[in-house]
């Protein structure tokens, strides 16, 4: 382990373009789910000035036949989420409003042939729903088992939205991103903030003098509340360094699905197979694979085997047996790496890791993916509960798997 290194992650705020996108994905995800539990879904959003459009491929009961005629009401229902979720993060802009932007709805049925690979039928389980790698990830930085520079980053973002929401901060919009440098030790524990940056989108006027001064102010506070005392001892600021930021959101940049995944999985800390999540029903193993990686390196480390835990997955196509499992404890282990490979795949509850079988132990096919869409998919709780990743239950069957 080097030792006094630098490390740095970022967020980026529920008012982001490409996280107004990314939540409008899960919405319609959960909206397919809460009428059909095993319905396909893979739906992209685009977001600009004034403009959302869907487009992808989508399959259930009670949502659209195979030759793309919606059910009763349901065309109607996908608008309404869209500009409730819009509204929910807060945009009524003149150039990115809930109530009078424009909206196209691109989605159409799921292609045959990538449904004839992923269904199950006759003595087939059901397949992945495309080829890939996955990886999970956890470490004792923080009491969520994250990268301490990642959950700093989120933490400050998380405080200024619900700041913004509650009124007591009205100068706030909703765009906005932070990135924390922190120095580490010998032992790859955080020493110091050497760098924080923050930039917020901001009501008009508080680019200059005292409501300039209110504006860093106000963001310094929420800093220190987030970070320990003892880490911001030698920390440079950077509040709004390029100074305006009055236009943001999808009015100031384009947004897109599934362009911030690092800010959604480890901040950079461990590697990512390049699959995003939002906008995909749990058969797509981009989403659920990733998850249960999480999850299995966040037990791994919570029974006491690692300190630092990455693990990868791989499937391919209409397969159910994963290609391959993968599990790197850096040298940090209490067993071999290999024996916690042997342990996982004997544990009966995860059923082989296929597809079905990470759904089922998960409880997947739920409508649970807009809380999902910000401020990361690891290592945080949604309305007091933990995502069921997130769960530590599976501490006493690997213990038991290893004895």
């Amino acid at each position: 382990m080097r030792s006094n290194y630098l490390f740095t992650s970022e967020s980026v705020s529920e008012g982001h373009p490409d996280k107004v996108a990314d939540q409008i994905s899960d919405a319609i995800v959960d909206l397919f789910l809460s009428k059909d539990p095993e319905a396909r879904i893979a739906c992209e959003t685009l977001t600009t000035t004034q403009l959302v459009v869907l487009a992808g491929e989508i399959r259930g009961k009670g949502i659209m036949d195979e030759d793309g005629n919606w059910a009763a009401g349901v065309k109607e229902e996908v608008e309404a989420t869209v500009r409730r979720t819009v509204k929910e993060i807060g945009y009524e802009q003149e150039g990115f409003h809930w109530e009078t932007l424009r909206f196209e709805n691109n989605l159409h049925p799921q292609s045959a042939h990538i449904a004839q690979g992923v269904d199950a039928s006759g003595n087939k389980d059901e397949g992945a729903g495309d080829q890939g790698i996955m990886f999970g990830y956890a470490s004792t930085e923080t009491p969520d088992l994250m990268p301490a520079t990642l959950d700093y980053s989120h933490k400050i973002l998380q405080r200024m939205a619900a700041d913004r929401h509650a009124g007591t901060a009205p100068f706030l919009e909703p765009d906005a991103k932070s990135q924390v440098t922190l120095r580490y030790d010998s032992e790859g524990k955080p020493s110091a903030a050497t760098a924080i940056v923050v930039s917020t989108q901001h009501a008009k006027g508080y680019d200059q003098g005292e409501k300039e001064a209110e504006l860093h102010a106000y963001v310094k506070s929420v800093i220190a509340d987030i970070l320990p005392a003892s880490l911001l001892t030698e920390t440079e600021y950077h509040i709004n360094p390029t100074g305006s930021f009055e236009i943001g959101g999808p009015d100031g940049d384009a947004g897109l699905t599934g362009r911030k995944i690092i800010v959604d999985t480890y901040g950079g800390a461990a590697p990512h197979g390049g699959g995003a999540f939002s906008g995909k029903d749990p058969t797509k193993v981009d989403r659920s694979a990733a998850y249960i990686t999480r999850y299995l390196a966040k037990n791994i480390v919570a029974a006491g085997l690692a300190t630092r835990c990455t693990i990868q997955l791989a499937y391919a196509i209409g397969v159910s047996k994963p290609l391959s499992l993968y599990v790197d404890t850096h040298r940090t282990g209490t067993v071999g790496d290999d024996q916690i490979e042997n342990a996982i795949m004997s544990i009966e509850k995860l059923g082989g890791l296929t597809p079905r079988a990470i759904r089922t132990h998960l409880g997947l096919n739920k409508p649970i993916y807009r809380k999902t869409a910000a401020y990361g998919h690891f290592g945080r709780k949604a309305e007091g509960d933990f995502f069921p990743w997130e769960r530590t239950d599976l501490v006493e069957d690997l213990k038991a798997a290893l004895a």
